[in-house]
């Protein structure tokens, strides 16, 4: 008795290997169109880098202000001078006490010998303290609050043994809200241009889909289905987008480059070793990766509404 072979695993390999080779040559042939129109592939793709560039450019500016503005949990230290004639075994019994508090995360005791030592490295005033009898300076606690900031600094200047509370919250509370106003403008430069970008793409795919429309027709009287059709234009969608957003990183980076000596030189002449950081590897593949998928979505809208009229209807 003959048995029939089973060609269904066949038929079935086969049809994934078309539809691979299909989204394969998308892909190619999407590179190759936009080789074919060099001066219009330049224009859309410098108007998206450039789209791009702007809210990035400021992500990264804020970035690099927080960090140079130090950490969050520095700015918010509260300093105790004491009185100058409190023991250091009491500044130590004191610190004690602080770091008991519910409300205080960590104290840092520097005695004055401590800080007589950083005023002598810190340049200038070496000459002028060698003259001094004794040493003048204070017991000084650094208090890290944890909960209210306000009420602890109260605390602390209530204190019979404090001289100086110093806290610098409206410095800090000011440079936090302009921070958060940055913040917010970097997301809505990011959506309004992501949007201007999103429309540039999708007219340059708008303008390829008009000079196919012959072929387009024939491929839907053939019976071609519209993942089909739209394949081709969502690549050249994505090739946008991706030659974009590395561009909008090339533009981010020659800019970081013309600024990083110039400011490190003035970081210097404070003392300070700040240096500017731009985006690491896994956010840059991040904003190439979110490109790409936002000229996808624009090629996807424009060829859409393009197919949903021009389907033929049964009669």
């Amino acid at each position: 008795m003959s048995r029939t072979p089973n060609t269904t695993p066949a038929k079935s390999r086969s049809r994934i290997g078309t539809w691979f080779d299909h989204h394969l040559y998308s892909l190619v042939a999407s590179f190759g169109r936009m080789l074919r129109k060099p001066w219009s592939t330049a224009l859309t793709i410098g108007v998206m880098a450039v789209a791009l560039a702007l809210p990035l450019g400021l992500w990264a500016a804020l970035a690099n202000v927080e960090r140079f503005a130090g950490d969050v949990q520095e700015a918010r230290q509260v300093s105790l001078f004491l009185k100058t004639d409190v023991a250091a075994d009491r500044a130590d019994e004191l610190a004690g006490q602080l770091r008991a508090r519910a409300d205080v995360a960590a104290v840092e005791h520097r005695t004055p010998e401590q800080g007589l030592a950083e005023l002598r490295g810190s340049g200038g005033l070496g000459d002028t303290l060698s003259h001094l009898d004794g040493n003048p300076l204070p017991s000084l606690l650094i208090v890290t609050p944890k909960g209210d900031e306000a009420a602890l600094t109260s605390a602390l200047a209530a204190l019979p043994e404090a001289d100086i509370v110093q806290h610098d919250a409206a410095w800090r509370e000011r440079l936090d809200g302009w921070l958060r106003f940055g913040g917010r403008l970097a997301w809505v430069l990011a959506a309004m241009l992501g949007f201007g970008a999103l429309l540039v793409v999708g007219n340059t795919v708008r303008l390829d889909i008009q000079q196919r429309t012959e072929e387009i027709g024939v491929l839907q009287l053939l019976g071609a289905t519209d993942g089909f059709i739209r394949r081709p234009f969502l690549y050249l969608g994505l090739s946008y987008g991706l030659v974009a957003g590395a561009l909008a990183l090339a533009l981010l980076t020659a800019a970081d480059l013309s600024l990083r000596a110039p400011l490190e030189e003035l970081a210097r002449s404070y003392g300070s070793d700040f240096a500017l950081r731009g985006f690491g590897p896994l956010a840059a593949l991040a904003i190439v990766a979110a490109a790409g998928v936002l000229g996808w979505i624009g090629a996807g809208l424009v060829t859409g509404h393009y197919l949903r009229q021009t389907r033929p209807t049964d009669t």
